[in-house]
């Protein structure tokens, strides 16, 4: 049975007719036309559908949208700032080259800025800790965690 629920995301409140049990991921997706957040293992595994919940990063592919409505959702696209300027973990991905095929970058990046939210002046061992739940297989972890390092000197 479908339920209106009200949800905070980047900052808007939007309104959805939705199942409460439906995963926020396909209502960030297919309802608000978001892309950030990507489907990757749909097992909460892999950190390609991670988004900010009150600022921590979590997977959104298992999480139920009634459960979400009680937070503020940052994906990917609310990082970008009102004057269209990009988070200090955007512009140091690219700085550091820290992408290859894309696909894992939304997690990287929100897993990213969720750790400087707790941890502002992170260790490379902290980064690792930080970054276990994102899955890359393109090989470019030196970079990730240089521009994370970047990031958190800026």
């Amino acid at each position: 049975m479908k339920t209106l629920i009200t949800l905070r995301v980047n900052g808007k409140e939007h309104e959805v007719n939705v199942d409460p049990q439906t995963p926020l991921l396909y209502v960030l997706r297919n309802n608000l036309g978001l892309n950030g957040p990507k489907f990757g293992c749909g097992l909460s595994q892999c950190g390609a559908c991670m988004v900010l919940f009150d600022g921590k990063a979590n997977p959104s592919c298992l999480m139920a949208v009634e459960r979400a409505a009680e937070m503020e959702i940052t994906t990917l696209e609310g990082l970008v700032d009102e004057n269209g300027n990009l988070h200090k973990v955007q512009q140091a991905f690219i700085d550091e080259q820290a992408a290859q095929c894309g696909y894992c970058l939304n997690g990287l990046v929100i897993a990213s800025v969720g750790l400087l939210n707790e941890n502002p002046n992170p260790s490379n061992e902290d980064i690792q800790a930080g970054l276990y739940r994102n899955i890359c297989r393109c090989g470019v972890h030196a970079r990730v965690i240089r521009a994370v390092k970047k990031a958190s000197s800026v």
